[in-house]
Formats: C-alpha cells, structure tokens, sequence
C-alpha cells in the first residue's frame, strides 16, 4: 500500500465511508437490504426499490452511487444459462508455475475465451481456473494451451459433470 492509500483510508474512516482500520467501505443494514434487491431484481427501478424498502428514490441513488463509488458494486449484468447457450462443459484447472511468474500467467490466462474465474490459491498448487466450453475439442485447445504457456509446469483438469449450484450471488 502506499503512503497516498493509507492517507485515503484514514480521510474515509474519519467520514465515517468505511470503519477505521478496516480498509473496507461501511454497508449499513440499508446498503445491505439495496444489495439484496439488486442482486436478485437487478433491472428494478430505483423507485420500486424505494418503494419496497420505504424509502426515497434520492435515498437509493445517492447510496448506489456510494456503492459504485466505493467499489462493491462493480457492475450489472445479467445471470445466463451458458448450457443453453450450448455451453456444456465446465471444467476446473489446477495449475502449478514456475519461477516467480504466478500472477503474470494468472492475468493472461484470465483473458483467454471461456474462462470465468481465476484463483490464486494456497497449497500443493498455484491457481485454480474455471472455464466454459462447448465441445472437448474447445477443452483440449485450452488445456493443450495451457501447457505451452512459459512457466505453466503443470495442468490437472477436472470436468464437472453435475452442476448442482452457480450462483456467485451470497446472502449479505
């Protein structure tokens, strides 16, 4: 962190934006009950959302605006069904890197198509990817290019074959 970051955090936490020593902004039980909504009604008006939680249109968009602001909501979208959308592989990589190199191959296997998430995790391995494909043609392209990625020493692969949930979304 630098000098300016720790500076922005005390300003924010004498503000009262986020609890002091915490580095993260404050949601309070408003925040969380706006989240909520936004999660599962995403396209809501603010209005109904004012509505629903009885409180003003202005109350909403100034605390969404604070939300984007402060970076905990990140964005909108939608929730697709990717195996309607011919999708039908998921498949989960565990790779080990060698020499210092694990965020650099972390960011650009995050670009390939059909990756979803990339983890920098603890223990025997490096990182975990989950990806989408449509076909084990489109699996073996991405595993094989793996493998000839500088400093990618290893690639195990599972295939899910049951999704039983996705959904990114928690209860806050």
């Amino acid at each position: 962190m630098s000098r300016n970051d720790g500076k922005l955090d005390r300003l924010q936490a004498a503000s009262g934006e986020m609890p002091p020593g915490s580095g993260h902004p404050s949601i309070d039980n408003l925040d969380a009950k706006i989240l909520r909504h936004l999660l599962t009604r995403g396209r809501s008006p603010f209005r109904h959302v004012a509505e629903e939680l009885n409180v003003s249109t202005t109350t909403v968009t100034s605390r969404v605006t604070k939300l984007e602001r402060d970076h905990v909501l990140k964005g909108y979208g939608a929730l697709v069904d990717f195996e309607k959308l011919g999708y039908e592989l998921t498949a989960i990589t565990e790779i080990l890197v060698s020499k210092g190199k694990l965020l650099e191959m972390e960011r650009e296997i995050a670009k390939l198509p059909g990756v979803c998430a990339v983890y920098d995790v603890t223990g025997e391995i490096d990182g975990i990817i989950v990806a989408k494909f449509k076909n084990r043609e489109d699996l073996s392209r991405f595993t094989k290019g793996l493998l000839s990625m500088p400093f990618v020493d290893r690639a195990n692969t599972h295939v899910v074959l049951t999704t039983v949930k996705e959904d990114f979304r928690i209860q806050i």
